[in-house]
């Protein structure tokens, strides 16, 4: 095995070659990866300078080498992408600023000079020198090796003499071909007398083939002697290894002979124990795969038999469990190859008895006579349907339910009316046919009676309706919340499994005396849980009495298949118990939109109830029955159905605005025939007015006492004792006396009926708001045109406006702006936070009342001052005294006062005379100055001081004036 310059081709022993050897495996043990012994020497090829130049497959196999190589430097720099060639191929790639670019020498390398080899060069030069020395004195080569050169060249060149065919690896003299060329037939031709040349020519190549065979010989020996070391060893080894093989032969067969006792003795009687155990099982399997064809075998009897008794549910839930049977127990078994589709139609059939089932159950418990004080009809019916259609997927069933609402509303409507017509004699079916035309001939309280019974029964209908669709929404919340558990179980198992099996894996790996801790685990485990499996299948209900023969059973099938359909109980609202089971194949999703559609249906059954209201209420109207009701009837009516729509909202938690906007629609048209009445009524009043002070009745004065108490509503029927009492001069109102006309006594119970109409129809608070407004509005400004402007004097045929009208008009105006804030309190309790910018109707209208009566004020004024304008006009000072056109001052004084002091009350009347007084003295002073009287005490002074006093005693002397500060020296002229 030589792989160096210093090896030699013939295999020495000796104690350095080892130690050589020993110091190349050392090296060869740290080297990542081994190269495999050289099979074979190299082959010396006559030059002793190439004998390892060349690369070896087998030493140089993971090393690399120059041969390695395979592109050269110019096709590494050739870019063939280039169009054409550059001036220098290395700017092919980096362009032309290559060569120009200087390139910055690293920072991490050292500038190298040959300082640095210096010290080496000094300690190198001695021993070169000793090496030249030696060199010349040692001999050219060892003999010993030019010999083994010399012979190895000698056997390569027998060799060669040898020829190429005997060398070929395919060699063989069965070969035509390989024959002739080694054997030809021209040497064994006997023919022409050539005998003795031919065999000569044989023995010739009979002498040659014999020459190859002994350089063939010589080289074979030659290589044997070269390896004779390791195959004398390879022999050796052989021997020692067929002494080893028949020592073990030896012991297997004396171990075989040992191990067949111990089968005889030990096992043979274990395993057929064994054995009979395991077809004891299979028996027993067998029995039980049989038992539970026998009960699959029963299926279709017991699904007729359940479904005789409307077992619904029961029957889809044995179709279920026989139908999983026979995927996973039974499958392949022939005589049950039609029971799965046999099943899939008995269910399909199922499906449609459950729909029709319902379709009956919801026109029964719709169609029972109203006056039942059941709430749900047949509960439990009702409960076992709902769990039938939910587990087949069957959830539009509520539109069934939906359905029958709409014609039992139908039918409702119609009883009611043929009940009510039949009671009535004035009503002859037989020549008014239709219904409609019956309902319409019938008086308002007969129509009344029969809008009563129909929202009594329509509530009835919506209480049933609700206690139904709560007991159908409460099975699918129980199926929801069932789902919800389930889910939160497998979650927890989900979690414990994965702790278990992490704990297991993490124990698995320690051992003790050979056995896995976690075997040990399983093994303890399995006990209990093998007992407990027993002591259920002996403690089932459902279970036969175990025999000897089944009690240590591996596998029971039935067990295993309807551990697969766990149930549960629940209890509904009603108290009826069901069992749930986990086979139904619904999303929360689709539960929570069912529980959501029924309670849709719950608020579309109240909208039924009221569109068929509507419709009832508009067939009475068509005629304007509805519109010539008078208030007492309209609110009656108003009432009963805000009480029905109250019931139905809190029956349904939902507002139905179809009957709330008909009525709507009817308030608005009652509040427009009741404004215009009442206006139409007000302006007749006023056109009648004469203006004069009016006695009150008792009623206005109990009218006005309960207004003060806060009791805005009208008076109850008269009773003996009212009218027995007198009526009074005076309306009294919280101590104040008030004067007032007939008008504004029936404007105010007018005002009442404005505010209780109101009370009783809150919806049409807003519009009777405006009305009541426009109608003050009316009053003020028609009572203006008839007193202020004249008009009473054409319209009623008054010969003058006195001032006793002016005065009675202002007080009238004033008790009417007395209950504008308490009318404005009463709107404001029952407006809604955003309608209360509508209250701003009743201040314009207070400043409308206030300057009206200021422009009363102002008119009665105006009156004195024309008068004293044209008295003092034509005033002399002159004798005697008083004067006669002082005297005639007092006297209408004296009048006015006693049109307006009755009237008025005494701080208005004070008032109103100062302005008059004010009025006066700036007539005198005039007329003073323009007959040039001043202030200076002289006879003229006098005079006129007489008449002002005469003037001041009269006016102080009338009643209720005798502190009035008049301030007559204002009348002179101040001197400048």
């Amino acid at each position: 095995m030589a792989s160096s310059h210093s090896s030699s081709p013939v295999p020495q022993s000796n104690s350095s070659d080892a130690f050589f050897k020993k110091e190349m495996d050392t090296t060869k043990r740290f080297r990542p990866v081994q190269s495999l012994p050289d099979v074979c020497p190299k082959e010396p090829t006559g030059d002793p300078n190439n004998l390892c130049d060349s690369p070896s497959l087998v030493v140089d196999q993971h090393r690399w080498t120059i041969y390695h190589s395979k592109v050269n430097l110019p096709a590494a720099l050739n870019d063939p992408r280039l169009a054409k060639r550059e001036s220098d191929f290395f700017t092919k790639t980096w362009g032309v600023d290559f060569v120009d670019t200087e390139v910055t020498p690293s920072f991490y390398l050292p500038q190298i000079t040959k300082e640095h080899f210096a010290l080496y060069q000094q300690e190198i030069t001695p021993r070169e020198k000793v090496h030249e020395r030696c060199k010349n004195i040692c001999t050219p080569k060892d003999t010993f090796d030019r010999t083994l050169l010399h012979t190895h060249d000698k056997s390569r060149t027998d060799l060669e003499q040898v020829p190429k065919i005997f060398m070929k690896p395919d060699f063989a003299l069965e070969d035509s071909l390989t024959f002739n060329a080694v054997l030809p037939w021209s040497h064994f031709s006997t023919a022409g007398g050539k005998g003795n040349r031919d065999a000569a020519s044989s023995k010739l190549l009979q002498e040659k083939l014999s020459h190859y065979l002994d350089i063939v010989e010589v080289n074979i020996a030659h290589q044997i002697s070269l390896r004779s070391e390791a195959f004398f060893h390879a022999m050796t080894s052989q021997h020692e290894l067929q002494d080893y093989l028949r020592k073990t032969s030896q012991a297997v067969k004396l171990l075989r002979e040992k191990i067949s006792k111990i089968d005889k003795v030990m096992c043979e009687g274990s395993l057929r124990v064994l054995r009979l155990s395991l077809t004891r099982n299979n028996c027993i399997k067998a029995y039980n795969k049989l038992k539970l064809m026998a009960t699959v075998h029963q299926t279709q009897p017991t699904v007729q038999l359940l479904l005789s008794t409307s077992e619904f549910v029961g029957a889809l839930d044995l179709i279920a469990t026989t139908q999983e049977v026979l995927q996973q127990e039974l499958q392949g078994i022939h005589s049950f190859r039609h029971l799965g589709s046999q099943l899939c139609e008995l269910e399909k059939l199922i499906d449609k008895m459950m729909i029709a089932e319902f379709s009956t159950y919801a026109r029964n418990d719709l169609n029972r006579p109203l006056e039942d004080d059941c709430q749900i009809l047949e509960e439990e019916r009702l409960v076992s349907l709902v769990f039938g259609l939910l587990k087949q997927r069957k959830l539009n069933f509520y539109e069934i339910y939906g359905d029958e609402m709409i014609i039992t509303a139908k039918n409702i409507i119609k009883q009611c009316v043929v009940n009510t017509v039949s009671q009535i004699e004035e009503i002859d079916t037989e020549v008014v046919v239709k219904l409609a035309d019956q309902m319409r001939m019938m008086n308002f309280p007969q129509w009344f009676d029969l809008l009563k019974n129909i929202f009594s029964k329509f509530t009835i209908f919506l209480k049933r309706i609700k206690a139904t669709l709560n007991t159908i929404r409460s099975v699918v919340f129980l199926v929801l919340d069932k789902n919800q558990k389930t889910r939160d179980l497998e979650d927890t198992l989900e979690k414990n499994s994965a702790k278990d099996s992490t704990v297991d894996t993490e124990v698995a790996y320690l051992t003790h005396e050979g056995m896995f801790i976690s075997d040990a685990f399983s093994e303890g485990d399995l006990l209990p849980v093998a007992a407990d499996t027993t002591s259920q299948r002996n403690t089932s209900p459902n279970s036969e009495p175990c025999s000897s023969d089944s009690v240590s059973e591996p596998e029971c099938t039935t067990d295993s298949s309807s551990s697969k359909e766990q149930t549960s109980s629940s209890v509904t609202p009603g108290g009826v118990e069901m069992m749930i089971s986990d086979d139904m194949k619904l999303t929360d999703l689709e539960l929570v939109r069912l529980a959501n559609n029924i309670q849709e249906l719950l608020y579309n059954a109240s909208d039924i109830c009221h569109d068929r209201s509507v419709k009832f209420l508009m067939a009475r109207a068509k005629d304007g029955f509805l519109e010539k009701l008078n208030s007492n009837e309209f609110v009656a009516l108003s009432r009963l159905m805000e009480g029905f729509i109250l019931d139905t909202e809190q029956i349904c938690g939902r507002k139905s605005m179809s009957l709330r906007g008909a009525l709507q629609s009817q308030a608005n048209r009652f509040v427009n025939r009741f404004h215009e009445e009442r206006k139409t009524k007000l302006s007749l009043l006023l056109d009648n007015e004469r203006w004069k002070q009016a006695e009150v009745p008792a009623e206005f004065q109990d009218l006005v006492d309960s207004v003060s108490d806060g009791r805005i509503s009208l008076p109850e029927k008269k009773t003996a004792a009212t009218e027995e009492r007198k009526p009074a001069e005076f309306l009294i109102v919280e101590g104040q006396k008030y004067a007032t006309v007939g008008t504004v006594l029936l404007l105010i119970r007018i005002i009442l009926e404005y505010c209780q109409c109101v009370d009783n129809i809150p919806s049409i608070t807003t519009d009777m708001l405006t009305r009541l407004s426009d109608l003050l509005k009316y009053f003020n400004s028609r009572s203006c045109q008839l007193v202020l402007g004249a008009g009473a004097l054409q319209v009623v045929g008054l010969k003058t406006i006195t001032t006793k009208n002016l005065a009675l008009s202002s007080r009238c105006l004033q008790l009417i702006v007395h209950y504008i804030p308490i009318i404005r309190a009463h709107f404001e309790a029952r407006l809604q936070p955003k309608q209360f910018s509508m209250l701003r109707h009743f201040d314009h209208i207070t400043k409308d009342y206030h300057d009206h009566i200021a422009e009363i004020s102002a008119k009665l004024v105006a009156i004195m001052d024309s008068l004293f304008d044209k008295l003092l006009s034509k005033y002399e000072v002159k004798a005697p005294v008083p004067s006669a056109c002082f005297r005639n001052i007092c006297k209408q004084m004296a009048k006015m006062h006693e049109a307006i002091y009755d009237l008025l009350p005494e701080e208005q009347t004070q008032m109103l005379f100062l302005r008059i007084n004010a009025s006066y003295k700036l007539h005198l002073k005039r007329q003073l100055a323009h007959l040039n009287v001043v202030n200076d005490g002289g006879p003229l002074n006098g005079l006129v001081t007489s008449d002002v006093a005469f003037y001041t005693g009269n006016l102080q002397a009338l009643k209720g004036l005798n502190n009035l500060d008049l301030n007559m020296a204002e009348i002179w002229e101040q001197k400048r």
